[in-house]
């Protein structure tokens, strides 16, 4: 956890933000970085940050709670900041087209209903919805294997070089 203290102090000590100490604290590599060339924004920026600092702390201190959370790094593309007077971070929705996408293609153009629902955070219908509508529009064929398993193939995606020997 980030302290909202000592990122004053290193504000303070980093010549009232000029040298940017408080945003290297803060995981601002960049703009830490920044700050330590143009000396604070020509100080605009350090006054900024002496009266946003606590926010700072509190978004910072939610990133890494995420972090902690998930085990992973988080992209930016599917997580946003939400300030609604409780600052949290929210999980946007994947497309589920894109969640079906990046299944076959990690799957060598080969997935099920229930691989995607568990993926998408959807039921098992509404997957199958989906995975029915790639086939309608032609972008996918439904096989089943000898097992009887109903399963969806992307051939654009499928490895050629190994044959569908179980269906």
């Amino acid at each position: 956890m980030y302290s909202v203290g000592i990122a004053y102090l290193l504000w303070l000590v980093s010549g009232c933000g000029a040298l940017g100490f408080h945003r290297f604290y803060l995981g601002k590599i960049p703009t830490g970085i920044l700050w330590m060339c143009t000396g604070g924004l020509g100080m605009v920026g350090a006054i900024y940050d002496f009266f946003t600092l606590p926010g700072q702390v509190r978004e910072a201190n939610i990133r890494n709670a995420l972090f902690n959370q998930t085990g992973m790094r988080h992209r930016s593309s599917h997580w946003r900041y939400v300030n609604d007077g409780d600052a949290r971070v929210v999980k946007e929705k994947e497309p589920v087209e894109r969640v079906i996408l990046t299944l076959a293609k990690e799957n060598k153009g080969i997935i099920t209903a229930s691989e995607v629902a568990l993926a998408a955070n959807i039921s098992m219908d509404e997957a199958k919805k989906d995975l029915d509508a790639l086939v309608s529009k032609g972008f996918a064929d439904i096989r089943v294997r000898k097992s009887g398993t109903l399963v969806y193939t992307l051939p654009e995606l499928m490895d050629t070089d190994s044959p569908l020997e179980d269906f």
